[in-house]
């Protein structure tokens, strides 16, 4: 890759040179961010850098999912989690979806409201009436309805599961193609004077007289303000409370006459499956092998796959044959605390990082909140 240093007075003057703002990483936070900046800043020049060829973490990796929170989920968080916490973030998710749908057409992006259900499999234990009343009750004031939540006791009729006891209707959530997300999102960026350029890795930075100082993997390079969009590798830049989670994905071959017109959410959100253009895709498992899955590697494994594989045949396509076409992983950003990181490291330096794996729900709004942090 030819570095910085050998590129011709134009090319240096049009993209490295009297930047206002550099953002790192081209995900669905990095493009909201820098979409934010720009409108806010209509004169600043911006940089959008992505270390590859498409976004590296999981913004077009993931299930589609426009999620903000399972009962089974829910109810593990608030064992461990204080319960306003719990409910801010759950707010900031379904208030998210909602900025989301502002700064991209639904219908462009396939967004499909669906609803979901949280199965219960026969060896977990239910979720009581009393319990769903009290989700239900909390969350009213985000929802703005009595009945967010509701009880599915005909799961297997419905949909051919085996081994699936109850289940728990979300009327609110729904699906999306998150390729066209991105798509839309550097569109709009474009569209705005936003440069987006890819193959380019901030590796480090630091503080200068003349401003900072950005190490990349072509050269050094200047720029008055640096954004940290790159959630699951955020710690290769800054030392904040967010480790890389790994999830692991498959889809099967198409399946004829599949109906599962839903998304569903298993084992307190570690698993997750929807039906796409009559295929299965499927993921989740990290679970079962935590240490293994705290990793940045972009690959796929035996173990993961195999859990996947077995709870497809098992579980969700008991009666109906089927091929696993593709299998692919993305990596997230998580931490300690559910709640994204959105704040001032240093002077000019700004990061908004660890999605929870919701980055779907939360990455617009991070953007914009991040964006009302800088001057």
């Amino acid at each position: 890759m030819l570095p910085i240093n050998q590129l011709s007075y134009w090319e240096r003057t049009t993209y490295f040179e009297g930047l206002d703002a550099v953002i790192v990483g081209a995900g669905i936070v990095g493009l909201s961010t820098a979409i934010a900046i720009k409108r806010k800043y209509p004169k600043w020049k911006v940089l959008v850098l992505e270390k590859g060829y498409l976004p590296s973490g999981a913004s077009t990796k993931n299930a589609g999912f426009a999620c903000f929170g399972s009962p089974s989920e829910l109810q593990e968080d608030l064992k461990t989690i204080p319960a306003n916490e719990v409910w801010e973030t759950v707010d900031m998710r379904y208030e998210g979806l909602k900025t989301l749908f502002e700064l991209v057409d639904p219908k462009k992006i396939d967004y499909f409201p669906c609803g979901s259900y949280d199965l219960i499999i026969s060896s977990e234990a239910e979720i009581d009436t009393a319990y769903i009343n009290y989700l239900n009750t909390s969350i009213q004031h985000i929802t703005k309805s009595k009945h967010t939540f509701s009880e599915e006791k005909k799961i297997t009729q419905l949909f051919g599961f085996k081994g699936i006891k109850h289940a728990y209707f979300n009327q609110f959530e729904g699906s999306l193609n998150t390729g066209k997300l991105i798509e839309q999102l550097h569109q709009k960026a474009i569209q705005l004077g936003i440069t987006i350029l890819f193959g380019i890795e901030c590796q480090g930075y630091e503080s200068s007289a003349l401003g900072l100082l950005l190490d990349l993997n072509i050269g050094e390079m200047k720029a008055d303000r640096l954004i940290i969009c790159s959630n699951g590798f955020a710690s290769q830049l800054i030392d904040e409370d967010v480790v890389p989670a790994r999830a692991q994905v498959l889809i099967t071959k198409p399946i004829p006459n599949l109906s599962l017109n839903s998304t569903f959410h298993m084992d307190k959100g570690y698993y997750y499956f929807r039906s796409i253009n009559n295929r299965i895709l499927l993921g989740g498992g990290r679970n079962t092998d935590i240490t293994g899955e705290t990793t940045t590697a972009i690959e796929t494994t035996e173990n993961i796959q195999a859990v996947l594989k077995t709870l497809l045949k098992d579980v969700i396509l008991p009666n109906l044959s089927f091929e696993i076409d593709y299998a692919w992983s993305g990596i997230m950003g998580i931490g300690a605390s559910k709640q994204p990181i959105i704040k001032k490291i240093s002077p000019n330096v700004y990061a908004g990082v660890r999605m929870g794996g919701m980055g779907v729900a939360i990455g617009a709004a991070v953007g914009q909140q991040l964006s009302e942090l800088i001057d």
